[in-house]
């Protein structure tokens, strides 16, 4: 699989320009002096929608035959996947249908119908609803666009690692860690499998909220295991994951340490970035540099990068959570 997933990050991150934007990979001279680390951050919340997700969703549309693209995407979000498939849709004139919860952002869904796509809700906990946006693309004959477990969409969110790695080269940085949240994990099946083949020795670090931890949980227990997830202000990490998920068996083979992050912690975050580098991101951001302020000690006068991966978020509840 790492093969093959590289082979096709490697032709995702050419074959997806224009679309798809550089990001860029910023020092923070703050963020560096307050952890002793020098501090990079991959500027996924400049990307197109305000988050990574709309390189794994350009990257599975323009993949799409005529027939699929007639037939139309059928997406499952909590809202960030959502707007990136809803953009995809829009640029290649491809119909988007996208399932969500009803506790989904209302900024999110919001965003998600301005692009143009209908948004279906469902009283369901998430992976409930993703197990029926996939029957329901069955049923119609849409193509099922899944947020992480979709080897195109991996291969989607990979290029931000053949971004990292080349950013770092020309600056000569030898990277010691990479840390990177996790939800259904498709981001750092896609980052971490380009970091293990072009720089092994980097760590490649998973970032779970406390909360919500079902990947980790699976990753624990050697097999797809139930977790209970707890409200978390990283709505773009929570919830279930595919009974069936190939992030799996990726992640088991990319991931090289792991965190649990306490939701203070995550709104500490939040408002120190905003504070050091003036960027408002959301609580899934929040919890990856939550954990570099945790490990730090660890990365003392050594390089790491820490990938903000959105910043869809009101500034109601990102006051709320950094008051």
């Amino acid at each position: 699989m790492s093969d093959d997933l590289f082979a096709r990050i490697m032709d995702a991150h050419w074959a997806i320009r224009p679309q798809v934007a550089v990001t860029p990979l910023s020092y923070s001279p703050d963020l560096s002096k307050l952890t002793g680390c020098e501090v990079y951050l991959k500027c996924e919340h400049l990307q197109h929608t305000g988050s990574f997700k709309f390189r794994g969703a350009w990257n599975k549309v323009r993949l799409l035959d005529a027939a699929a693209r007639e037939a139309g995407i059928l997406a499952v979000s909590s809202g960030n996947h959502g707007q990136g498939v809803a953009l995809a849709g829009k640029l290649a004139e491809v119909p988007v249908t996208v399932f969500t919860t009803t506790a989904a952002s209302p900024v999110k869904l919001d965003a998600i119908r301005a692009l143009g796509a209908t948004v279906v809700t469902i009283d369901d906990a998430s992976l409930a609803v993703e197990l029926e946006a996939a029957r329901q693309a069955q049923l119609t004959g849409m193509t099922f666009v899944s947020p992480y477990n979709d080897i195109d969409v991996i291969a989607g969110q990979g290029t931000i690692g053949m971004e990292l790695d080349g950013q770092a080269r020309e600056r000569g940085l030898d990277l010691s860690a990479v840390f990177v949240s996790v939800g259904g994990g498709g981001l750092i099946s896609g980052v971490g499998t380009v970091l293990r083949k072009l720089r092994p020795s980097t760590a490649v670090t998973g970032c779970w909220p406390a909360n919500s931890t079902a990947l980790y949980r699976c990753l624990k227990a050697g097999r797809i295991v139930e977790s209970e997830e707890l409200d978390t202000i990283s709505d773009g990490t929570a919830g279930g994951i595919d009974p069936d998920t190939i992030t799996f068996g990726i992640s088991q083979q990319v991931i090289t340490d792991t965190a649990l992050v306490t939701e203070e912690e995550i709104r500490v975050a939040m408002k120190r970035i905003a504070q050091t580098d003036g960027w408002m991101v959301e609580g899934a951001a929040g919890v990856a540099l939550a954990t570099l302020l945790r490990k730090a000690p660890k990365y003392q006068g050594r390089a790491v990068a820490v990938v903000l991966c959105g910043r869809n978020i009101s500034l109601e509840k990102f006051i709320g959570a950094v008051k």
